[in-house]
């Protein structure tokens, strides 16, 4: 028996000490339940994406020097006998600098840890290049394949083979490799941004990989917030045949401790390296190899600090693979749970919004904590976005470091003023009210009796009006502003530059209106479930939209119904149709040439917009990217 660690971990890009302790002390909690392997994500020391500073020289050295601090330090606090795999940044070396290779040509790699040693290292093969990826500006790809035998307590040793993340997603590769070299393991750390749907993809995708490889897989994600990515960590463990033999939780830090019934080595001597193998890719990759020795490895009561109850860590299973089928209330077929805390092998899974809603939160919290804030502002309005978006900050960091602004107008409903009043009273965020009107009059009178009084240029004012009270505040007292506005106006262009939209995070960013209401009904849901006051007040969700900036005003008068804008919004922005595709699939001709226009002509207002969690297959910043000056645009078939 192998058994083995997943540590999924929450890191942060740039902090090569911080993530350095991260690694040791979930080693040694690993350690402390026995592992023998522990593999942590990709990129967990530097964290990931480190986008442009893999080009800088500085930071691929300190990269490098941390990773071997990192395995001396494992020694010498006892940890050496666990093989330990981690994702950092490396360099090649010996590689002539030329147009079209990364400066300093960086590699997105991974090594093992062992007895104080980096005892062998390998990089990504596979670069992604599409969506929020753009590895080909970063690394150069791997053309290793290291396996590492590991010695078995009461067994022989058992070859572990390493891939990186993207490496799973391509035909060919490393896991085509795998196969070849004979490893009855593949370990793979990656760095797996959440996306709605993804986890049914990723398991299916584990399954089949594993079967291709002949190998059991254990896939180790990242978890956490990264500027407007978020990492889910639901990190799987299959076997060869792609049974699923245990599954961490979504969007939590956790530790997957599992034994693995795995072949011994059997007909390839480790000192055997230098394997050239056909990659199935027009590629070929070398196998390396590696023995490690048996080093003793303190016991979880030796270990210092190993307590196993302490630290922000999340519930763990330890799991045997092929066992009997226990039968109703087991883990799972051919599963047995034989020791650890918490729901067993099989974290409880997410359904569509609670996941939805998780990710929102922890993009939201970690984007706080990771850049210096303690507290957030946000202009509360009565509306349904804002309440979501208060909701969600104070889900996230908790209601004391939430500030709400009220700033009624002349314009302001009654309700909208109650609704926001209420919301404060239910969840007991810090509040404030500071009256527009007189403020919107001065600005009026100073730009002269040519300025209008009704229409666009006076409704932007108001909203214009509040963020500078916004931002204001936020200089005064040290709040981070939050945006307010959700992806059908950001698409459509009904925002104000400099006023609604001026903040410094967007946490429903990327958040349709019809989910903006579908999120407020599960969060309120979710709290009469568990006995607690409802978050949003009712009327927030129920009452017609309206940014109530001129009288009588409704969304509807400038946009279509949002159920039909948004399926239209989801085909074009999303999906990426042309107009007649979009007709051809059943949208209303006028309207599909009318919303169009509105998302062309916006452009400009997004990209001055601030980040927010992506949630999406495509979100408007890093997976979306088109020119603002652009006279393209789609016509209308006949």
């Amino acid at each position: 028996m192998l058994r083995i660690a997943l540590a999924q971990v929450n890191v942060t890009v740039g902090d090569l000490a911080g993530n350095a302790e991260i690694i040791v002390e979930w080693t040694r909690r690993a350690a402390a339940r026995g592992a023998r392997v522990v593999v942590f994500p990709e990129m967990a020391l530097t964290g990931y994406p480190v986008e442009d500073l893999a080009l800088r020289a500085s930071f691929v050295e300190a990269s490098i020097a941390t990773l071997r601090d990192v395995a001396e330090r494992l020694n010498v606090e006892g940890l050496g006998g666990v093989a330990v795999v981690v994702g950092y940044l490396d360099r090649k070396t010996g590689l002539a600098a030329r147009t079209g290779v990364p400066a300093g040509a960086p590699l997105d790699a991974a090594a093992v840890l062992h007895g104080g040693q980096v005892v062998i290292t390998s990089a990504k093969h596979h670069l992604p290049n599409y969506g929020v990826f753009d590895e080909y500006r970063y690394f150069v790809p791997g053309d290793t394949l290291p396996v590492f035998r590991v010695p078995v307590e009461g067994g022989e040793a058992v070859d572990v083979a390493v891939a990186i993340c993207e490496d799973l997603w391509q035909d060919g590769g490393p896991v085509a490799v795998t196969c070849q070299a004979g490893a009855p393991l593949l370990v793979v750390p990656n760095a797996s941004p959440y996306e709605r749907g993804k986890d049914d993809v990723r398991l299916e995708l584990c399954q089949r990989r594993a079967r291709e490889a002949g190998a059991a897989l254990a896939y180790c994600n990242l978890v956490g917030g990264q500027d407007e990515l978020v990492f889910d960590g639901d990190s799987i463990l299959v076997s060869a045949s792609g049974e699923l033999l245990a599954r961490g939780p979504q969007f939590e830090e956790a530790l997957i401790v599992a034994d693995l019934d795995l072949p011994a080595s059997a007909g390839v001597s480790a000192e055997t390296s230098g394997e050239a193998a056909d990659a199935g890719d027009g590629t070929v990759i070398t196998i390396e190899r590696v023995a490690l020795p048996d080093i003793p490895t303190m016991s979880g009561a030796e270990l210092p600090g190993a307590d196993l109850a302490a630290g922000p860590i999340g519930p763990d299973a330890v799991v045997e693979a092929g066992g009997p089928d226990l039968g109703p209330g087991s883990s799972g077929p051919g599963v047995v749970v034989e020791a650890g805390e918490g729901p067993g092998p099989f974290w409880p899974r997410l359904d569509d919004l609670a996941e939805v809603y998780a990710a929102l939160v922890l993009g939201t919290a970690d984007y706080v904590r990771k850049n210096g804030f303690r507290t957030v502002i946000l202009a509360l309005s009565g509306g349904i976005d804002s309440a979501l978006t208060a909701t969600i900050a104070a889900d996230a960091i908790g209601p004391e470091n939430v500030y709400v602004v009220l700033m009624p107008s002349r314009w302001s409903s009654d309700h909208s003023v109650t609704d926001a009043d209420d919301l404060v009273k239910r969840q007991g965020v810090n509040a404030r009210t500071i009256a527009i009107q007189d403020i919107v009059d001065a600005f009026r009178a100073g730009l002269g009796e040519g300025f209008p009084a009704v229409g666009l240029p006076a409704e932007n004012l108001q909203s214009r009006v509040r963020g500078v009270i916004n931002m204001a505040l936020s200089n005064a007292e040290g709040h981070l502003v939050l945006t307010t506005g959700n992806k059908s106006e950001i698409a459509t262009g009904y925002s104000t530059l400099y006023g609604d939209s001026a903040g410094g995070f967007g946490p429903i960013k990327d958040v349709l209106k019809t989910l903006v209401w579908d999120l407020s009904r599960w969060r309120n849901a979710q709290a009469e479930r568990t006995g607690e006051t409802p978050p949003i007040p009712p009327n927030s969700i129920t009452k017609p939209p309206s940014a109530e900036l001129a009288p009588g005003q409704l969304d509807t008068d400038s946009l279509p119904e949002y159920e039909v804008l948004d399926a239209l919004l989801d085909d074009y922005v999303e999906k990426d149709m042309g107009s007649a595709a979009l007709i051809a699939v059943g949208h209303d001709p006028a309207l599909v040439a009318r919303v169009i226009r509105l998302v062309d002509l916006a452009e400009y207002k997004r990209r001055q917009y601030p980040p927010g969690p992506k949630i999406s297959p495509k979100n408007f910043g890093r997976d979306r990217r088109l020119p603002i000056t652009d006279r393209w645009r789609e016509t209308l078939p006949g």
